[in-house]
């Protein structure tokens, strides 16, 4: 019984471990450079409070949170996952312009104020809390 109980208990602190070092502080000079060109060009005036290095089996993650809220996500090679400015429109070229063609026309009234995207689709949220989702072809396959 002691051998099992102090096996379990090595196990969980390796597990504790690991995972500490999966979520880790950087240095804006650390991000990937297209993640960099990216935030000089969307964000150039905003104060980055934090960024963040995001380590998993399989994937690489980097979080960057502005002192107003705001939050970019990139993959490992800098490219945008997501970003979410909170109840502030996104930056006007993030949304490609299908989509934005798409928000005019039927919610004119409202603003893009969270994309997010992966390899199959595209996630929009609006100002009026109606999530659209889009297939990687732009166009419009959920309302929600």
């Amino acid at each position: 019984m002691k051998k099992i109980f102090l096996t379990l208990a090595c196990v969980c602190a390796l597990v504790a471990t690991a995972c500490a070092d999966n979520y880790l502080s950087i240095l804006q000079e650390q991000l990937p450079e297209k993640a960099k060109t990216f935030l000089s060009t969307y964000f150039p005036e905003m104060e980055i409070s934090l960024v963040h290095k995001e380590t998993d089996v399989t994937e690489l993650n980097y979080d960057v949170i502005f002192t107003n809220g705001y939050k970019v996500e990139f993959d490992r090679k800098g490219n945008w996952t997501e970003v979410d400015c909170s109840t502030h429109p996104v930056p006007a070229g993030i949304v490609p312009s299908a989509i934005t063609k798409v928000v005019e026309a039927r919610y004119p009234d409202a603003q893009v104020t969270k994309i997010e995207r992966d390899h199959r689709e595209i996630d929009v949220q609006l100002s009026n809390r109606v999530e659209l989702t889009f297939n990687k072809n732009l166009q419009l396959i959920d309302i929600d």
